[in-house]
C-alpha cells in the first residue's frame, strides 16, 4: 500500500510542475509528497545505521538422506544473516542457519563514506564460533574475535503494535545487505496452539537467507529476529520474527553459560470459557484455568489448587493459558512469581517459585556433525559426554560415556532400541570412552555377534541387546 501511494504521489508531482505557472500546486499535494520526502529520507537515515551492525552467515557442513547412517555425505555450503549485538563480537542468528555446519564465517558489510560508489567492495570475513544453540527458540549465538563492532540495541518487543512500520535487513537468496519495509502484522502470532514460542507477524518481505538478520523499529532497535516464512504457490507468504524479548532472554543465558534453562511451576491450565464457568459454577471472568497442580512442584507448595483462576502474573493481566504460559516461558529456574488468583468468592495472592523444567535430549541435535557422530552399524549418532554436553542432560550417574542424540532408524534389529538422551557406558562389557572408540568396536563384530549395550536412561540403567547385521 504504501508503494501505490507513493507511486501515486510521484506520477501526481510532474502533472503539477507540467501546470501553468500561473497555478499553483494544491496544498495537500505539497504537504503529501513532503510526507513521503521525509519518510523516504528518515528510511534512508535508518538503513545506514543498522546496515553496519547486520552481517552475512557462510556455513560449509555435511547433508545426507534423513539419518545419514551408512549413506554418502555431501559438503553443503549455506548462507543465512545476523546480527551484532555487542561491540565485541557477540551475534545472534537463527540455529537453523548454524545446526550441522562445520565451519561458520561471518561477512562483515565493507565500511563506506556517504558519496563513495554504489558498488561497494566485498567486506572482511571472519571466522566465528557457535557459542550455543536453542532449538525451541531456533536461535544462536555466534563469537568473533573482533572489538569496536557496530553493534545494535534489542528494544522491547511488549511495545509492539500491529500496523506499526519496521524494517527487515539481511542477506535474502545469499545477496547480502538487503533491506525491505513493512507493517506488523500481528504481535503475537503462535505456529500451534500447543507451542509456547510466539512471532511477531510482518508483511516485510523475507526469503531464504534472511534468517537470522534483524527486524528493526523506525528508531533503529532490534524487535524481532527473522526467523521462517510461510507461503502457499503463487503467494507471497508471512514473515515471522522471534521477538526481541524472547531473544534477550536465549542471547543473555547463552553469553553466559552456553545454554537456555527455563521454568516452570507446575501447573497444568486452560483459558477458562463461559462453558467452563457455567459447568465448574465459577464466576464469569476473564483468566487462566488451573486444571491439575503436580503434586511437590512449586505451584503445589505455593498453594495453588486445581480450579483457581489466575487472572495477574506479576502484576500483569492473564487473559488466557497461551499469554500466560509464554510469560511463564522466560522465567528463570529459581525465581518467584506473584500470581493473583480467584478462588471462590476470593481474591489472593500466592507466591510460586519457578523450577527448571526437564531438559529436552532433542536438544543435543544442534551439537552434531553426521561425519563425526554417526555410528552406523548401531543406527544412531552419539555425542562424547563432555561438560558441555552433560549439561544439557538430568545429573548422570557417571561422568563419561556416549550420548545417543539421534537415531537414524536403521542399524540392527532392538528389542528395546536406544533413544535420544541415552547415556551409553559400556559395550559387551567394555567402557564406551568415546563415539570414535563405539564405532571401532561395533565395525570388529561379525554378523549375528551379539551387541549388548549397558545404558541409562532417565536415571536408571538398563541393558539395550540387539544382534550385528
Amino acid at each position: 500500500m504504501l508503494g501505490i501511494a507513493l507511486s501515486a504521489v510521484l506520477l501526481a508531482a510532474p502533472q503539477a510542475k507540467a501546470a501553468p505557472p500561473a497555478k499553483t500546486p494544491p496544498p495537500a499535494t505539497s504537504r503529501a509528497a513532503a510526507d513521503l520526502l521525509h519518510l523516504s529520507q528518515s528510511l534512508q537515515e535508518l538503513a545506514e545505521r543498522v546496515a553496519p551492525s547486520v552481517v552475512q552467515v557462510l556455513t560449509t557442513g555435511y547433508v545426507g538422506p534423513e539419518g545419514a547412517g551408512g549413506s554418502p555425505l555431501f559438503k553443503q555450503r549455506a548462507t543465512g544473516s545476523g546480527v551484532v549485538l555487542t561491540a565485541d563480537g557477540y551475534i545472534v542468528t537463527n540455529a537453523h542457519v548454524v545446526r550441522g555446519a562445520r565451519r561458520v564465517q561471518v561477512l562483515l558489510r565493507e565500511k563506506t563514506a556517504r558519496g563513495t560508489s554504489v558498488l561497494k567492495s566485498r567486506g572482511e570475513t571472519l571466522g566465528a564460533t557457535v557459542v550455543g544453540i536453542d532449538d525451541e527458540t531456533d536461535l544462536a549465538v555466534l563469537k568473533v574475535q573482533r572489538a569496536s563492532l557496530p553493534s545494535l540495541e534489542l528494544g522491547d518487543s511488549e511495545g509492539v503494535r500491529q500496523g506499526q512500520l519496521v524494517m527487515a535487513f539481511g542477506s535474502p537468496l545469499g545477496f547480502d545487505n538487503s533491506a525491505s519495509l513493512g507493517v506488523v502484522s500481528s504481535v503475537a502470532r503462535q505456529l500451534g496452539p500447543e507451542n509456547p514460542m510466539i512471532y511477531i507477524q510482518t508483511d516485510a518481505p523475507i526469503s531464504p537467507g534472511n534468517s537470522g538478520g534483524p527486524l528493526v523499529d523506525l528508531d533503529g532497535r532490534v524487535i524481532g529476529i527473522n526467523t521462517l516464512k510461510f507461503s502457499q504457490a503463487g503467494g507471497e507468504g508471512l514473515g515471522f520474527a522471534a521477538p526481541s524479548n524472547i531473544v534477550k532472554n536465549v542471547f543473555d543465558q547463552i553469553r553466559q553459560t552456553g545454554i537456555v534453562r527455563r521454568g516452570e511451576i507446575g501447573a497444568v491450565t486452560q483459558t477458562l470459557t463461559p462453558t467452563l464457568c457455567a459447568g465448574l459454577g465459577i464466576p464469569p471472568t476473564q483468566g487462566v484455568l488451573v486444571a491439575d497442580v503436580v503434586p511437590n512442584s512449586g505451584a503445589a507448595r505455593g498453594g495453588l489448587a486445581a480450579e483457581d483462576v489466575i487472572v495477574a502474573l506479576d502484576g500483569k493481566p492473564m487473559e488466557n493459558a497461551r499469554q500466560l504460559n509464554v510469560n511463564l516461558y522466560r522465567q528463570m529456574p529459581g525465581s518467584s512469581v506473584v500470581l493473583d488468583v480467584v478462588r471462590g468468592p476470593a481474591r489472593k495472592s500466592v507466591t510460586v517459585t519457578v523450577s527448571e523444567r526437564e531438559r529436552d535430549p532433542e536438544a543435543l541435535r544442534g551439537l552434531l556433525t553426521p561425519e563425526q557422530n554417526v555410528v552406523p552399524r548401531l543406527g544412531l549418532l552419539a555425542l562424547d559426554l563432555d561438560e558441555n554436553v552433560a549439561k544439557r542432560l538430568p545429573p548422570l550417574r557417571a561422568k563419561a560415556g556416549v550420548v545417543v542424540a539421534a537415531v537414524t532408524g536403521e542399524g540392527p534389529a532392538w528389542a528395546d532400541a536406544p533413544e535420544p538422551g541415552d547415556v551409553i557406558y559400556s559395550m559387551n562389557g567394555a567402557f564406551v570412552s568415546s563415539v570414535g572408540a563405539l564405532r571401532e568396536a561395533v565395525g570388529k563384530l561379525q554378523p549375528g555377534q551379539p551387541i549388548v549395550l549397558r545404558v541409562e536412561r532417565a536415571t536408571r540403567l538398563m541393558y539395550l541387546a540387539a544382534e550385528a547385521e
